[in-house]
């Protein structure tokens, strides 16, 4: 059997080299034939709205970066002007704007929207699940692109994976937290399925924009906030509003976010705008994940050596109970209708998959 794989793959490569030349052969007569219309007078000029305060690190930063890319790539043809949060429309009405036609693109994360598509979770981060790499490869190459883009036909829109925050810390807390009852009451900035998950631990999950979260610390509206990681943390000034910082970042080990199309108004783009939209998204992609390993790695530095932040592990006990009430709020999303269970189905199977291959991997080499 072994031997017979091998010369289907040895046959196949050879198959696919005698394929590359007879293209090659053939390209100027054949790109007579494919090669698009172009018109070169036909201009875009769209809107992009984010969930991000106006040119904020990495995020709104890459959105801008974004919309450059695209300029230069159409050779001016298709423009995008960027808004930050609040600037064209509230930071948290980025869906519906998209999905109704009032803007043609948005930026955001899928669970800001839990309440309009509670399936759409999945496709940000789930709590104690796949880091980012993982959820990467399963959105990209493991068929939760094509769910993702299931789940939201119904609202006009196409998504597209457009940035990682990668691994995320705790938070940011004015109480110590020793055992699962210092979270009973708390009041804490947390989005998503990490949310329903505190709300379980007799929490109180609130949803803010990033803009308004360091006013809502000091002032006690909140009393704990989770945003990210150190390099945002040390420029919100995090550290003068709460005393203790916890991780891991167990409700978001790998958070995905997004870029929402209008789709309507993507199918009527040429088809050469269309895919050069598809790539800087995906550029962007890289960019901001390794941006967030770049700087985040610098000022974790810089909270501890400047600003004398001691860093906190989650008990033990805190995080098996979190671990418990996460299988608890899944399995009543899951309960909620059949595509938030095939989503889950297919989350759950990849990373089993995955997970094995994982363990004899990075695992090893990190202990």
């Amino acid at each position: 059997m072994k031997n017979v794989n091998r010369r289907k793959f040895i046959k196949e490569s050879a198959m696919g080299a005698i394929g590359s030349s007879a293209l090659i052969a053939c390209s100027s007569e054949q790109s007579k034939i494919n090669t698009p219309y172009i018109n070169f007078n036909q201009s875009f000029l769209w809107k992009m709205v984010t969930t991000w305060p106006p040119n904020f690190p990495v995020v709104g930063q890459g959105c801008n970066m974004f919309a450059d890319f695209v300029e230069k790539m159409s050779g001016g043809r298709m423009k995008i002007q960027v808004y930050g949060g609040g600037e064209l429309i509230p930071s948290l009405e980025c869906f519906d704007a998209v999905s109704n036609g009032a803007v043609e693109l948005g930026h955001g994360a899928s669970y800001y929207w839990a309440g309009k598509v509670p399936a759409g979770q999945f496709f940000a981060s789930v709590p104690f699940g796949m880091n980012a790499q993982q959820t990467m490869a399963w959105v990209n190459n493991g068929g939760g692109d094509k769910l993702w883009e299931e789940t939201y036909e119904p609202f006009n829109l196409l998504p597209t994976i457009c940035g990682s925050t990668g691994a995320q810390m705790g938070g940011w807390f004015n109480k110590e937290i020793n055992s699962p009852k210092d979270l009973d009451g708390l009041k804490m900035r947390i989005p998503g399925l990490g949310g329903k998950v505190l709300n379980k631990a007799g929490g109180s999950a609130v949803t803010v924009a990033g803009g308004e979260i360091y006013t809502n610390l000091e002032r006690g509206v909140i009393d704990a906030t989770e945003w990210i990681g150190p390099y945002h943390d040390y420029l919100m000034g995090f550290y003068n509003a709460a005393k203790y910082y916890y991780y891991p970042g167990w409700h978001e080990p790998g958070t995905v976010l997004e870029l929402l199309i209008n789709k309507p108004k993507f199918l009527e783009l040429p088809s050469d705008l269309q895919q050069i939209v598809k790539a800087a998204a995906q550029r962007i992609n890289t960019w901001m994940w390794m941006e967030f390993e770049t700087q985040n790695s610098i000022y974790l530095n810089k909270l501890i050596d400047e600003e004398g932040v001691v860093p906190r592990k989650f008990p033990d006990e805190v995080l098996d109970q979190m671990r418990i009430y996460t299988q608890e709020v899944i399995g009543e999303l899951t309960a909620q209708g059949e595509m938030e269970e095939r989503i889950y189905k297919a989350y759950r199977e990849f990373r089993a998959s995955i997970d094995g291959w994982a363990a004899i991997t990075e695992k090893v080499y990190y202990e």
